[in-house]
């Protein structure tokens, strides 16, 4: 299974965004489910709302679209939604054992929350990810 990480839903949603079309081509191929099933960590759909509406962008997204736009990630057939299971604990305390601190904190609990699931691998653009090597990550938007 594919996880897909917040910068990917936020390049996708914001026109302003560096790399919008490639991520929007990224995003709309797992949709659309020519990429097999695939999911989102609740706390990168948080993570997206706070950031999307956020006073940072000349044109701040208003809450009643992003959510919208939630509704409509969700209308995907083949999407998944990953929250912390019973282990949740012992995988992130593992991870922050190597010396994660500070706002990586939320980048080892997506980590975890995708260990948990088996995920194969995280899409994303932020190479902060690559702390965590039982991870498996990839910057879609790369190659494009």
């Amino acid at each position: 299974m594919i996880a897909v990480d917040t910068n990917l839903l936020v390049y996708a949603h914001r026109r302003d965004a560096p790399w919008h079309g490639d991520a929007v081509e990224v995003l709309r191929d797992l949709v659309e489910g020519r990429g097999g099933s695939w999911a989102i960590p609740w706390p990168c759909l948080h993570e997206f709302l706070a950031v999307v509406t956020r006073s940072l962008w000349a044109c701040p997204m208003p809450i009643v679209d992003a959510c919208e736009a939630v509704e409509r990630l969700l209308a995907s057939p083949s999407v998944e939604l990953l929250a912390e299971t019973d282990r949740h604990w012992e995988v992130l305390a593992g991870l922050l054992g190597t010396g994660v601190v500070g706002p990586r904190v939320h980048d080892a609990r997506i980590a975890a929350i995708c260990l948990e699931h088996g995920v194969g691998e995280l899409l994303t653009a932020d190479r902060d990810f690559s702390s965590f090597p039982t991870l498996r990550t990839r910057n879609p938007l790369v190659a494009r």
